[in-house]
């Protein structure tokens, strides 16, 4: 916990799910968090109810598809509390279809959100935490980027994808001292059942959710535990499903 206390915290995709209740949880334990969404009434309204109750938190309105909206996001972090301690490259779309379905608006998506979301995070961090020769980025993968099924093929890619940039950047920065992480959740209640377009597929979704999906406060505490972590410990994956999940 006193890892925690004062550090500053970017999230992306914070106006619900894993972004929100984990911007509240770290709040409640002394973090500084910049909330990076689309949705500006909502991560305003997150940052307001924060700060009312005495915590620290700024609002900055970030499509993370647009390099330059990422880039703005952590320099207002940088800015305004003159540092970054972690990046949580959180946005995420779960679109799932079979390939047959030819959703290419899909593909295109969940590419632009889930790699190059990522890829932006990356570069607008990292010449900050160069410079303090010290930080985390912490990015969002999911048991779908350890295995595939059928409908998944699209989203288990960028899943995927996301723990092999991950594995490259811990590599590469070694002489910073600048740490890496990979969360990969399974089935956590969240909104992100509601990124998928297919009908057929998203009734079982949904309904696969309902009777599996464990808390989003899952998350927010797999995210503190790395966090926490005294500055020579380098926790690279954290991996968690409800325990009834099978796949």
């Amino acid at each position: 916990m006193e890892n925690v206390k004062g550090k500053v915290v970017v999230i992306t995709g914070a106006s619900s799910g894993f972004g929100k209740i984990t911007a509240e949880y770290l709040s409640e334990r002394g973090a500084i968090v910049v909330l990076g969404a689309r949705r500006t009434e909502k991560i305003d309204a997150i940052a307001k109810k924060i700060n009312d109750k005495g915590g620290k938190a700024l609002a900055i309105t970030t499509d993370v598809t647009d390099a330059k909206q990422v880039k703005n996001l952590v320099d207002s972090a940088v800015k305004a509390y003159g540092k970054i301690d972690v990046l949580l490259n959180n946005a995420g779309l779960m679109p799932l279809s079979p390939l047959e379905y030819l959703k290419i608006e899909d593909w295109d998506r969940c590419i632009d959100v889930n790699i190059k979301g990522v890829l932006y995070g990356i570069a607008a961090a990292l010449p900050h935490m160069k410079k303090q020769k010290s930080g985390q980025i912490i990015s969002v993968s999911s048991v779908a980027g350890h295995t595939i099924s059928p409908g998944g093929a699209v989203y288990s890619a960028t899943k995927y994808s996301v723990r092999v940039i991950s594995e490259a950047l811990r590599q590469e920065v070694k002489p910073y001292n600048i740490r890496t992480a990979v969360i990969s959740p399974g089935a956590v209640a969240t909104n992100l059942p509601e990124s998928v377009t297919a009908d057929d597929i998203a009734k079982g979704i949904k309904q696969y959710y309902a009777e599996n999906a464990i808390s989003a406060d899952s998350f927010a505490r797999a995210a503190l535990y790395i966090i926490s972590q005294p500055e020579d410990v380098d926790v690279n994956e954290v991996l968690f499903r409800p325990t009834k999940q099978q796949l």
